[in-house]
């Protein structure tokens, strides 16, 4: 038997290693959450592991992942503390919960399933922020002092405007110059007709008193 040529079976390795591998667990790489809030992720597993246990371990060292929560055989969901774990074995999948994060939950996990041998994980990286600040909050700026100032100086010409009156005051300016005028029209002819009346009453007197004669002088 001829050992075989090392150029035949050198495609076929090739083909192998462009095969991509399936994995019987997957997860999200990354989560991200807020202090004081909640933090839900789901893995997928195979339909071969159904019925096995689902765990959450944080992970420590190479071999080494402290399990927090865990599955049973009798129980789906189990909660420890903050962190709850639910099997979905219809879809597939688990998730965990973890509630009221803080920052110390910052950290590497593992979603794993339970097997005889070898148990299977995936990595899940947990990234933990601070909540804002009432500061940075669109709300916080709204009561600020200043706008308060502005809006009051703004409201304030607005009503003075409103109490003054409008352009009602110039009817009422053009008929009392027109009733002026009238009066006056009507006060100047009748002050010319008594005085000319009193002039023409008083100039025959006038007359009378210069045409005298030399007897009344001498009568005298």
């Amino acid at each position: 038997m001829t050992p075989r040529d090392p150029v035949l079976w050198l495609p076929s390795a090739l083909l192998l290693l462009q095969i991509p591998a399936s994995f019987p667990l997957s997860g999200p790489s990354t989560v991200k959450g807020i202090v004081g809030e909640s933090l839900s992720l789901q893995c997928r597993y195979e339909e071969k592991f159904k019925a096995n246990n689902k765990f959450w371990c944080r992970y420590r060292l190479r071999t080494l992942c402290d399990k927090i929560v865990k599955t049973t055989d009798s129980e789906r969901e189990v909660q420890s503390g903050r962190v709850s774990i639910s099997d979905h074995p219809a879809r597939l999948t688990f998730t965990v919960t973890l509630e009221r994060l803080a920052l110390e939950d910052a950290g590497t996990y593992l979603c794993g399933v339970d097997a005889p041998w070898l148990d299977y994980t995936s990595k899940v990286r947990v990234s933990v922020f601070p909540a804002p600040t009432a500061a940075s909050s669109p709300e916080g700026s709204t009561q600020s002092p200043g706008p308060r100032t502005s809006l009051s100086a703004l409201t304030r010409p607005r009503t003075s405007l409103e109490d003054t009156p409008g352009p009602s005051p110039q009817p009422r300016s053009l008929l009392s110059s027109v009733c002026f005028m009238v009066l006056v029209f009507l006060e100047v002819p009748l002050l010319l007709g008594m005085l000319s009346a009193v002039l023409w009453v008083s100039w025959p007197q006038r007359c009378s008193g210069g045409r005298r004669g030399p007897s009344d002088y001498e009568n005298q």
